[in-house]
């Protein structure tokens, strides 16, 4: 005879119901996990990229920063000679590879430099996305970069700057660098009216944080660095709001300065010598396209009248102190590096 205890053992054991997915199931599972992470991974890997090209934009501003303040002066590099007649081939422009091979390589490590002829062993890539989504050719001297660069004339005032190549090296940190450089820039004359600032940029760099790689798009991997004065040089690399901050009303200085904080804590009115940095490279980032006036306020008071701060003009290249009430159209936020 069973025991009753056996009896009680073998019931509980037939009354136990086996679980488990069927493959269906399984299927099911997958697909909503592979679903799932089409829909979050793009926003992940975008996230880490964006911290990535910060950190490497911030490290490159500082070594620039550093390695330029080294520098004795920043005018007087290479040679520039045009055709002395139509065809006769004698023309020459040394000043972007010299002020690099003999300026910049002196106080900032280089790995590879190319001349204007081949950028592309540097790394340039011939085409890039500007900040406003536009795909546009890369730029190989100062008239494709900005055609109020080479010749402009207001007043009294003139503009006359070669329309020098652009010359490119790679820094040992692995970025591209494409540079564009002025022998002739001067230094400020503590300016109190109207005048250009063109004279006053002696190079700007355009980078390329990892070469040819992309997605070779300002405000991604490619920006730029923009250095003013020969002696006492200020470097400059402010990062641009994609839009402007007040687009339907004209603002005073003191409401462009609030549009600005209101965006983020980071976000604020560029300094006079940002704003040329914004100026130089307004095709870039598709500041040409502002429509109306294209003057934008700057955060810089003016000295000899604290009521008054300096504007800048995108579309020609001048600044002037104003009164902070008059109101602008344009109000351009940046990041600073």
């Amino acid at each position: 005879m069973t025991p009753p205890e056996a009896v009680l053992c073998l019931a509980d054991r037939l009354s136990v119901k086996k679980y488990a997915f069927t493959m269906a199931e399984i299927l099911l599972s997958l697909t909503i996990i592979g679903v799932v992470a089409a829909i979050t991974l793009p926003s992940l890997t975008g996230n880490i990229n964006e911290r990535t090209w910060n950190t490497q934009r911030k490290a490159l501003y500082a070594r620039f920063s550093q390695a330029i303040a080294l520098m004795p002066a920043l005018n007087g590099y290479g040679t520039y000679v045009e055709e002395s007649s139509s065809g006769a081939g004698d023309a020459e422009d040394t000043l972007a590879e010299t002020f690099i091979t003999s300026g910049l390589s002196q106080v900032l490590k280089i790995n590879n430099i190319c001349d204007a002829d081949h950028i592309e062993d540097c790394g340039i890539v011939s085409a890039i996305t500007t900040l406003d989504g536009n795909k546009v050719d890369t730029p190989t001297n100062w008239l494709e970069l900005n055609s109020q660069m080479t010749s402009y004339a207001f007043g009294s005032q003139t503009v006359n700057i070669p329309n020098a190549k652009a010359a490119a090296f790679e820094t040992q940190n692995g970025e591209s660098i494409l540079t564009f450089y002025n022998k002739a820039c001067v230094s400020s004359l503590a300016e109190s009216a109207l005048y250009l600032k063109q004279n006053k940029v002696c190079a700007n760099f355009m980078y390329d944080l990892n070469g040819n790689k992309g997605p070779n798009t300002v405000g991604k991997d490619i920006g730029f660095i923009t250095a003013l004065y020969p002696i006492d040089t200020v470097v400059v690399a402010p990062y641009p709001q994609v839009k402007n901050a007040a687009d339907t009303s004209q603002s005073s200085w003191n409401e462009a300065s609030s549009f600005c904080t209101k965006q983020s804590d980071e976000y604020r009115l560029p300094t006079l010598d940002e704003a040329v940095g914004l100026f130089i490279n307004r095709e870039l980032l598709g500041l040409n396209n502002l429509g109306g006036s294209q003057d934008i306020w700057t955060s810089t008071v003016y000295a000899q009248d604290r009521t008054q701060a300096w504007y800048m003009s995108i579309d020609t290249g001048d600044a002037k102190p104003a009164a902070k009430t008059v109101k602008y159209p344009a109000v351009r936020c940046i990041k600073r590096n």
